[in-house]
Order: structure tokens, then sequence, then C-alpha cells
């Protein structure tokens, strides 16, 4: 068929790249957000260069590169501030066309929702269940009544209603064992580097320096779930304050009310299929992952390109939907378990013998073993978008 109707549940990164892509290859599309508003919530993130790939073959790279910040200088330190390993920005940007960048999510979101047409977008749009029971069409139930269409992206998120509704059986995302803290500063603040990771024993802080001066952090700890404090900006001002600079100074440049705090959630037993039907799972409903990579965001850019670029032209969309499953469930549940294993690696480990080992080993790593590890992932090509005429 060419091109049809799509219905994408969920008002994220990947259910708003996932628009685009689809009707950049000929489909309508409606986004359903079951938030009221879609508001410019959210602290920063890094999108490294597969994510900007996925931009690019969306129509938006240029805009989005820039209002990024590049991220040439930085790396890994110990809580005393002595390097682990360092990033190499040039050098990625040589290896594959573009550094990694730093940009406010609030940004990111806005740039994805200006490119796609207003009456696009439904918000305060709950979907409650799906009908199957007509093997060409798939109904979608809302509070409003039901939409019918040809395709139906399940972009909704880590606690996907979706996935649940869809794979009864599966266990659905995992506590991690990490919770994350985050906020983006007030006002600007003086950084050395545009990007830092700190590991400590069990804990993690970093930041990215965006183009306005100011700077995302955030701060991942080992924590059993649940646990709330009244004021979490005065606990980790407790907790790291012992550690190198600019850490206290991005936390004194912090609003209390700004930081956001979110458990970590993963979907540890991998989905058998990113498929069902006329279904397809997309971003954190089809493979959520722990941060310690920065993949999240950018395997879900991966995930609308190829579903869109899988669509484009097709005869029939089960078989289209068959090849998207087989080209991004390998790719994305291994990007899944290498982040599991560097989070495990990284921020998580507690023992001090082991912290220890681990800080010895990557001090001796030459940097070209971190260049490395980033081009394991971030060395992703799209398929090309047929536009749409």
């Amino acid at each position: 068929m060419d091109g049809g109707n799509a219905v994408v549940v969920g008002g994220g990164i990947g259910g708003l790249a996932a628009a685009i892509g689809l009707r950049r290859v000929g489909w309508e599309v409606t986004v359903l957000e079951r938030a009221t508003a879609l508001g410019d919530a959210g602290a920063g993130i890094s999108l490294h260069a597969n994510g900007i790939r996925a931009l690019d073959a969306l129509g938006i790279g240029a805009g989005v590169r820039e209002a990024a910040r590049p991220q040439y200088t930085g790396g890994t330190r110990v809580p005393g501030g002595g390097w682990l390993a360092r990033m190499d920005g040039a050098a990625l940007e040589r290896a594959l066309g573009t550094p990694i960048v730093g940009i406010p999510r609030a940004v990111l979101h806005r740039l994805l929702r200006e490119a796609l047409p207003a009456e696009c977008l439904a918000v305060g749009a709950e979907v409650t269940s799906l009908d199957l029971t007509t093997p060409d069409r798939v109904g979608v139930v809302t509070g409003e009544g039901v939409r019918e269409a040809d395709l139906v992206v399940a972009a909704d998120g880590v606690n996907s209603a979706l996935r649940r509704l869809l794979f009864p059986g599966h266990p659905g995302p995992a506590y991690s064992g990490s919770t994350v803290l985050r906020a983006v500063t007030e006002a600007p603040v003086p950084l050395a580097t545009d990007f830092e990771l700190t590991w400590g024993r069990g804990a993690e802080f970093g930041h990215i320096a965006f183009t306005d001066g100011r700077a995302e952090w955030h701060a991942v700890l080992n924590s059993p779930p649940g646990v709330r404090h009244p004021d979490p900006l005065a606990v980790l001002r407790r907790r790291f304050r012992e550690w190198h600079e600019p850490i206290p100074a991005l936390l004194a440049a912090t609003r209390p009310e700004a930081v956001l705090h979110h458990d970590i959630h993963e979907l540890a037993t991998p989905l058998p299929t990113f498929v069902s039907g006329r279904v397809a799972l997309l971003g954190d409903a089809a493979h959520a992952m722990t941060p310690n990579l920065g993949q999240g965001a950018c395997q879900a850019l991966e995930d609308a390109v190829s579903l869109a670029a899988a669509l484009a032209g097709a005869s029939e969309v089960g078989a289209a939907l068959a090849r998207y499953d087989a080209k991004r469930r390998p790719r994305s549940q291994s990007v899944a378990r290498a982040a599991r294993q560097a989070g495990r690696m990284g921020q998580q480990l507690s023992h001090p013998v082991a912290v220890s080992v681990r800080n010895t080993v990557l001090r001796a790593a030459p940097d070209r073993a971190t260049l490395r590890a980033i081009l394991r992932h971030a060395d992703w090509t799209p398929p090309a978008l047929r536009a749409n005429k």
C-alpha cells in the first residue's frame, strides 16, 4: 500500500520522530498523547552520531545541530578530580562526521513538534485499549471513542500500556538498582569541559554544557526503589560536597524545584518481537535501557527512521513490520545489554577493590579505546526515506 493511516501512541522523542518519518513516506499520522499538554519537560540529552544521522534522515538534523553544543572536551573522572579517560570529540567528528552534541530535551521536543502540522497532535488522549478483531485494521480506543488505523505505533514509554496489552505474559520493566536525580541550572555556570562523568562508589555525577552557558547535571545513585527526599537538592549537596568542581557549583546554581527524580527501569527480559499484527513497538516501549551509554533516545530515533523506511512504498504492512523487527530488535537489544554491563562496571560498582581495579584499567587504556567504545554503537547509517510527494 502506498501510504495509509497511522496512529502513534505517545508524544515523546520516539513517537514524534516516528510521526515525522511516516509522513515523509506518505502516511497520514495522528499522535495521541495522554498528557494534557505537550510540555517542554525534562533536563538535557546527549545525541551521538547515530541519533544525529537519524534526525538528518527526518529532515531536522540541521536545526538540532544549530541548537546543540558539540561535546569536544571532557571524559570520565574520579571524585578527587583525577582523570580516568578523556573524550576526543574532534576524533569522533573525523570518524563519524559529527561529535556528540548536548541539547536541552525541551528544545529537542520543540523541534520535533514543529516538524509536524499542529493538527497531527492530540493531547489529553489516553489510549485504554485496542480493537484487534479486524485483520487489516486496528481500533484505538480512547475516552472519546475508537479511531481506526492501518498501523499503530506503540511509543508510550517504559511503562507502556500497549506492551502490557500485547504481551500479557512479559514481566515488564525491572528496576535497575539505580535512581537518577537531574536538573538544568538556573543560570550559566563556568565549565572547563563540554561533558563529564565522575564515578565514585555506587554513584555517578555528570554534566552536559548547553549553548547558552547553562548546564544539565545528573546524579545516579545505587538505591532501593521508591526512595524520595523532601529536599533532594540538599541531600545531593551533602552527598557530593567533597567531590571536585564544578559539581558543587552546578548544584549551587540549581533551584530546588527544578530537580527531577526518577528510578531507572529497563526491559531486562527482551521482548520476543517488536511487532504484533499491525502494531509496532518503538523506543522505550520496545527496549527500555539504562542510560549508561547515552543511547536510549538515539535508539528510538533509529527505530523511527527504520520503521518509516520499511513502510515506504510497502505493498503489505505485515511484511514491512517484519522487516522492521528483523532490523531493529537485534541491534537495540544488543545496545541495551551493553548499557546494562556499562552500568555494572561503571556507576553501580561499589566494592572498593573492584573500583580500584577498574580505575587502574581505565587509566592504563589508550584514548583510542574510549573512541572505539563509542564508535561501536554510534556508527550507524540510516536507510534513505523516500520523501512524500
